[in-house]
């Protein structure tokens, strides 16, 4: 099988992150641009992305990429993209998109000239007017950004950050694949000693247990494209097998959560369990005012609450006043913390070693890191 063009949407500022995971996964075409990454491979490594991305919202079959100002355009584009390869004859595709500052601007209208122009393509190729579309289902989605047309197929399903492991949380939880990627700038390890004072339902912790056992997130979890009829079954059970072998177990790794919320704890240990972590994932009561650590050599990444989120700016303030208090910034103890307030530095009472930008859902943050010893 040839090769097939892959699109997988990131969050924003973790491009270079999802990127260098993809080479690692063994992708050897892989292009990082604003919000997503490029790649190509053929269906086990399709199969490779989901199951194993820690930083990708989804994989998606890149149709095609092309310009539209008409209607005609749009139509005559879409109907000259090979759909057959992945769309059998029973299959679903319903359609759907978003665009921005085109001249296509009806959404409606571009589904319905995006699903006609499909339909007569494949009732060429099939040699059939109706399509009963009771088979599996293909979710075709475009985008249309001044007048630039791009058309995918959904591979995943559910995004990619659903791991399987959270279906409660607490008010405002921190996304599964921005946790990872804080995770990753800190760098874990299988002996790394690991704090969150504000561990909330313990995403940041149960992320750097399954990155130090070297867990694919997406083992527990089906994918849209496991019913597409084009990929034979074999290719996921052996992608599994594979991720599976690549799990190292008796690990010397231990990640502590603390929170004021009771529920908050039993929540962190009860999606722990179901991440198949808990061994590794301790959660106790504790205020940030009483935070500290005895190991010598740790990491402390966290999400504190913040005004936009659950705190007034008053509230989170004082929080980060105390964070500066508590957290020693001594040799062996590392700090990452992940804010939207432009004056945190000030109120921690330290300027961060390094910053980077960051998005937690539509808030820009920066991710404050405090590594040197001071």
């Amino acid at each position: 099988m040839d090769n097939i063009k892959m699109i997988a949407p990131c969050i924003f500022g973790i491009e270079s992150i999802a990127a260098d995971e993809f080479k690692r996964m063994g992708f050897t075409d892989v292009q990082a641009e604003n919000g997503r990454v490029l790649l190509s491979g053929d269906y086990n490594m399709l199969a490779r992305a989901n199951i194993c991305s820690r930083f990708a919202e989804r994989i998606l079959i890149n149709m095609g990429q092309f310009k539209a100002q008409t209607f005609t355009e749009l139509f005559d584009n879409i109907k000259s993209l090979p759909f057959e390869r992945f769309i059998g004859k029973d299959d679903a595709f319903p359609v759907t998109g978003s665009t921005i500052d085109s001249d296509l601007h009806s959404l409606p209208d571009c589904q319905k000239i995006i699903k006609k122009a499909i339909v007569t393509r494949l009732s060429e190729k099939y040699g059939i007017s109706w399509f009963s579309e009771t088979g599996p289902e293909y979710k075709i989605k475009f985008t249309i950004i001044k007048n630039n047309v791009t058309v995918m197929i959904d591979t995943s399903g559910e995004g990619l950050h659903k791991r399987g492991y959270r279906r409660k949380s607490n008010e405002a939880p921190l996304k599964e694949t921005l946790a990872a990627a804080m995770c990753d700038l800190a760098r874990i390890y299988p002996d790394t000693k690991l704090y969150d004072p504000f561990c909330g339902s313990g995403t940041i912790l149960i992320e750097s247990a399954m990155m130090a056992m070297k867990m694919a997130p997406g083992l527990r979890r089906f994918f849209a494209a496991e019913r597409f009829s084009c990929i034979p079954e074999n290719v996921w059970r052996e992608e599994r097998m594979r991720a599976q072998d690549l799990i190292i177990h008796n690990i010397d790794f231990c990640a502590n959560g603390f929170d004021i919320d009771q529920n908050c704890i039993d929540l962190t240990l009860e999606n722990a369990k179901k991440a198949g972590v808990e061994k590794y994932v301790k959660a106790s009561i504790g205020d940030v005012k009483d935070f500290a650590v005895q190991d010598d050599r740790c990491l402390i990444i966290t999400n504190p609450p913040y005004g936009e989120r659950l705190l007034d700016i008053r509230a989170a303030e004082k929080l980060y006043k105390t964070m500066g208090e508590r957290f020693v910034l001594e040799q062996g103890k590392k700090y990452f913390v992940i804010s939207p307030h432009d004056e945190f530095e000030n109120i921690f009472g330290s300027p961060a070693d390094k910053r980077r930008k960051l998005y937690n859902g539509m808030i820009k943050c920066q991710l404050f890191m405090y590594f040197k010893h001071k």
